[in-house]
């Protein structure tokens, strides 16, 4: 198996060995840049699977350097780490770079991120951006399991200044509902993709999803747990492997039990929940 290449830009030497120690593995290879010269004269040097950038307080340093490497290597996949900012995760996927994570990272989801990262092949228009208001912000997602994770990243990071209970409660309603648009609606074709509305509010988090599809009834959806009948909990199972669909089945009964309202639209292609914030703020917004 080939090497692949990483590189770490942080003008703080401590978060190198952060990096090193997170993400070292016996297939990988590891370089540093502390500078702009450092960057340029390694990009130049080698060609990078995927550059792992600080993104500074005024959120400019990463952004450029995800810029110079769009331009000299524009198959490298750029993540950026930086402030728990709604701001900056919004450049950031203007920027259209693979993937955003607050510093100091968590272990699991920055891994998961470079892993992914490694993986992802025509990438760069997976996830666009409509409106980029922060109380409003409307994005068009590719029908791709690889482009949900990405996009339920980027939600989880620009609810920031949630408790985390509460930002993991939406993430994972989000990442359910999402992956049902992309796999029933969008029949997982690339070309087609679902459009995404997150609003904020002084008192709620208001998210809505779109898909591409004819839609569905919730009084019909045989592959789905919420239609189990109480006899046989598990009857949605074997409805999905007949089918020959992924494992699954419980998102929208999941989601009813994160969020605080779940509703469709009548022809079934459109959700919408709402979760209400009591003392789940700590950060006022931007």
């Amino acid at each position: 198996m080939s090497s692949r290449r990483l590189l770490l830009v942080d003008n703080d030497s401590s978060a190198h060995e952060l990096f090193r120690d997170l993400l070292q593995r016996e297939d990988r290879s590891i370089h540093d840049a502390y500078g702009k010269a450092d960057v340029e004269k390694c990009l130049r040097a080698f060609p990078f699977d995927v550059v792992l950038a600080a993104q500074e307080s005024n959120g400019s340093d990463g952004l450029k350097t995800a810029r110079r490497v769009r331009a000299l290597q524009p198959d490298a996949r750029v993540i950026l780490t930086g402030d728990s900012s709604p701001d900056h995760v919004i450049a950031a996927i203007r920027a259209r770079v693979f993937g955003y994570c607050h510093h100091p990272p968590p272990p699991g989801p920055l891994t998961d991120m470079v892993s992914q990262a490694l993986e992802a092949v025509s990438w760069q228009n997976d996830i666009l951006v409509s409106s980029a208001a922060p109380q409003w912000i409307t994005l068009d997602v590719r029908c791709k399991m690889e482009a949900g994770d990405r996009a339920t990243n980027f939600v989880r990071e620009l609810q920031c200044d949630l408790s985390s209970q509460v930002r993991e409660d939406v993430a994972s309603a989000f990442r359910e509902l999402l992956f049902n648009a992309i796999e029933h609606g969008g029949k997982y074709d690339p070309k087609k993709r679902v459009r995404v509305w997150l609003i904020r509010t002084s008192k709620s988090l208001i998210v809505q999803i779109q898909d591409p599809g004819k839609g569905f009834s919730l009084d019909s959806v045989p592959h789905a747990a919420i239609s189990n009948p109480e006899d046989s909990p598990i009857h949605h199972v074997e409805v999905r492997v007949e089918a020959g669909q992924r494992p699954g089945g419980f998102g929208i009964l999941m989601s009813r039990n994160l969020v605080d309202e779940l509703v469709y639209n009548e022809r079934g292609n459109g959700v919408l929940f709402v979760k209400y914030f009591t003392k789940a703020v700590t950060e006022p917004r931007p």
